[in-house]
């Protein structure tokens, strides 16, 4: 049986796969960044919830990435786990013909 990590691997070499993945980048790191923050603030799915008048079901659905959180929703995650909410925009980088991320030049 191959690992889940194998197989990512293989699948990325496919250009259809990987512009779909790419394309989730964001929302990937975006539960990730949720999921790390709850656990630095040490706290269970239950208290979170408490902490921003929600239930338990709405943080996990925030943690899997069943749909995509309001920036209010957001907010009220970073003040309950004691954290600063911060949105940013950064330059796109371009891959090269293999897809591998080039390097931001100056002009980009």
């Amino acid at each position: 049986m191959m690992k889940f990590n194998d197989l990512h691997k293989k699948w990325m070499k496919d250009p259809a796969y990987r512009k779909e993945y790419d394309a989730l980048e964001e929302e990937f790191a975006l539960i990730a960044a949720v999921a790390k923050a709850r656990q630095r603030a040490g706290l269970s799915q239950a208290q979170l919830a408490k902490r921003m008048k929600t239930t338990q079901s709405a943080v996990a659905r925030l943690e899997s990435g069943r749909g995509l959180p309001s920036t209010r929703t957001l907010g009220r995650f970073a003040k309950a786990t004691g954290h600063r909410l911060k949105i940013s925009f950064e330059p796109v980088r371009r891959r090269d013909s293999n897809g591998k991320r080039r390097p931001r030049s100056a002009s980009s």
